[in-house]
């Protein structure tokens, strides 16, 4: 089973809630043109992910997908080529980088409500950073929609049901995805992250348990 032995569980809804965004700034201009730059051909697959991520292409920086087996979690050679990604990871967040990818939603698509179970997931501390995104793609987690802007940097709950939705006709959406181990430094900027920042959203909801 897809673990971390000897990291310790997290009480992820005490942390975190179920979306917070952290006092930290990222350059959106510069990441975005950094995965614009990225060969096309990179988008060709789910990266290995499986499920309901099979609706999103992804590219992974470090670690592979669960799904491909006890590997190691280690840079993949795409990271070599994305410094500003590479200084996102290993700089301004203030812990020690876990699996790492990008993950594009196309125009349309939806990722189900679901939670990640695996103790992995239960030991680390999920961060989104959105890298081009539009007024229609919501994330959802723990019963409320969170509309997240590049520039900014988010907590997510994985402990907590979650999915995303893309109802745009015609934008994609792509997020830089990365989970931590729980630092000191890490564990006090969530202590300074905003919440409350969700809203009910009933047709999201509907999206979310497959009934539309």
């Amino acid at each position: 089973m897809l673990d971390l032995p000897g990291q310790p569980t997290l009480d992820k809804l005490g942390l975190i809630g179920t979306c917070s965004r952290l006092p930290l700034q990222v350059n959106a201009a510069r990441l975005q043109a950094e995965v614009a730059s990225l060969p096309e051909i990179l988008w060709a697959g789910t990266g290995g992910r499986v499920g309901v991520h099979r609706a999103a292409q992804a590219i992974f920086l470090r670690g592979f997908a669960p799904a491909e087996g006890n590997k190691p979690i280690e840079d993949r050679a795409q990271l070599a080529d994305m410094p500003y990604a590479a200084e996102i990871i290993t700089k301004l967040i203030p812990a020690q980088p876990q699996r790492c990818l990008l993950a594009r939603l196309p125009a349309g698509a939806r990722v189900t409500g679901h939670i990640d179970l695996a103790p992995y997931f239960a030991k680390t501390v999920r961060i989104h950073v959105p890298v081009v995104t539009n007024d229609k793609a919501w994330m959802y987690c723990g019963g409320l929609a969170f509309r997240m802007q590049p520039g900014e940097v988010w907590a997510l709950n994985n402990s907590s049901t979650h999915g995303v939705w893309n109802a745009h006709a015609t934008d994609a959406r792509t997020h830089l995805i990365c989970d931590f181990l729980p630092s000191p430094e890490l564990l006090e900027q969530l202590s300074q992250a905003e919440r409350g920042l969700g809203a009910p959203n009933a047709e999201l909801e509907s999206v979310m348990r497959g009934v539309q």
